[in-house]
């Protein structure tokens, strides 16, 4: 078998296998020259073939027609005789015991009169494989398939009852779709498509946001003038240390705002191996506060469990970060993690952690002030999020594969738990008592 095993006939495979019934081939040396099975071809020629079911010419073909003791099927005749030998009426017409007699070739391979030699003369039932009208059919199959709703009125309602007041809460189609997979009788995909048709109560405008990316910007070159926070910490030295070092903890690290004119920023830091997400409070965007938030995480932790979760630390070049003396060593000069920087204009560098911002931004738009929250706050909000199944995990939460690769403690000591699934709820209400 070729390479075209287990896939869709196409019209030039049906014409192949038409020509070869033609020619009186059997069903293997078509299957051979098709590269199929021949259980496939023979399920193709039965499904497909057409003709006329019903008696051919003036010839008795009943089953029964040489020991037929039928008589006076006509309710005028007197003549005692069979009425298979009548030459006034064509018993066939009127006798309910008639049974045309088909053709073996019609029961068994090749299933069709295609190549017969005897068709002419032959007064059974015939058939006939033809591949336009074969390939026709199956379009028409394969469209009408794929067309309209596959679910009955109660799997609507039973499916809009569960979908429409999860979605209203901020979760996501991919969090439903993966705590109650076993509930759902359709694809994610097919869950979209149903949203967008309107046969839901939940509308489009329900959902989080419909993504539709830009094209990307071709990658631009790092500028040949680099500042001397920078040496020996771009992202070329980052990816050759991470080949020389595969199993090495990575953090993302980034700050979201909220209004430019009132105070509160939140410091994000995302593990690589688990999308486990981290969200401190800073008073300011500065680089005072982050060494103050580096060494209040040392401090929680201990010197020796902050090495071992925060190993590597990938940042952006913005000013609050461009101290890396202040964040890799602790009050004392000891090392306690490197710092690596993101070349200039190349956000997609840490783009798991600039992708999990959307969550924030589902409970806490663009401009809204942060400075009556507080680290609860934050915290709650990382719970939350840390805790959506994503299909990037296999439907598993970050919360799930933190508790299998991260810290313990980093979990215990910073107040990070499971929400549950049904429980999870990414919209403004989450906060709503600020």
């Amino acid at each position: 078998m070729d390479s075209r095993y287990q896939k869709h006939l196409t019209l030039q495979d049906r014409y192949t296998i038409e020509e070869g019934l033609n020619h009186g081939y059997t069903l293997t040396r078509i299957a051979q020259e098709v590269g199929k099975d021949k259980t496939t071809i023979s399920k193709e020629i039965r499904k497909h073939r057409i003709g006329n079911s019903q008696r051919v010419g003036n010839v008795n073909d009943c089953l029964n027609r040489f020991q037929c003791p039928i008589q006076h099927l006509c309710r005028d005749c007197s003549v005692d005789k069979d009425c298979r030998r009548c030459r006034k009426e064509d018993c066939r017409n009127i006798c309910p015991e008639y049974r045309s007699e088909n053709c073996r070739y019609i029961q068994r391979a090749p299933y069709v009169c295609n190549g017969c030699s005897m068709v002419y003369d032959c007064h059974r039932p015939h058939f006939y494989y033809r591949a336009s009208s074969a390939y026709s059919s199956y379009v028409e199959r394969l469209k009408s398939s794929r067309e309209g709703i596959s679910l009955t009125r109660e799997q609507l309602f039973e499916l809009d009852c569960l979908l429409t007041p999860l979605l209203r809460q901020g979760q996501s189609i991919a969090h439903i779709y993966a705590e109650h997979m076993n509930e759902i009788p359709c694809s994610m995909r097919t869950l979209y498509n149903y949203i967008d048709m309107g046969i839901l109560t939940v509308r489009n405008i329900d959902l989080p946001k419909k993504v539709r990316y830009k094209p990307r910007r071709p990658r631009r070159k790092e500028p040949e003038m680099d500042y001397a926070y920078r040496e020996g910490r771009t992202y070329k030295d980052f990816l050759e240390y991470i080949s020389a070092n595969p199993e090495a903890v990575v953090v993302e690290l980034d700050t979201v705002h909220g209004s430019k004119s009132r105070g509160g920023v939140m410091m994000t830091m995302l593990f690589r191996n688990s999308t486990l997400m981290l969200i401190l409070l800073l008073s300011d965007c500065t680089q005072k506060s982050v060494r103050a938030a580096f060494d209040m995480l040392t401090d929680t932790l201990g010197l020796e469990e902050s090495r071992r979760c925060f190993p590597v630390i990938l940042t952006d070049n913005g000013s609050e970060f461009k101290d890396p003396n202040a964040l890799e060593k602790t009050k004392d000069g000891q090392e306690r993690t490197r710092v690596f920087y993101c070349d200039p204009l190349a956000s997609w560098q840490k783009a798991r952690l600039e992708k999990n911002h959307e969550f924030i931004r589902r409970v806490l738009p663009k401009g809204q002030p942060l400075d009556s929250y507080t680290q609860e706050d934050m915290t709650l909000l990382a719970n939350h999020i840390n805790s959506t199944a994503r299909s990037s995990l296999n439907n598993r939460t970050p919360y799930e594969l933190a508790e299998i690769v991260n810290s313990e403690k980093l979990l215990r000591v910073l107040g990070l738990r499971k929400i549950e699934s049904d429980q999870v709820t990414l919209t403004s209400r989450l906060l709503k008592h600020k």
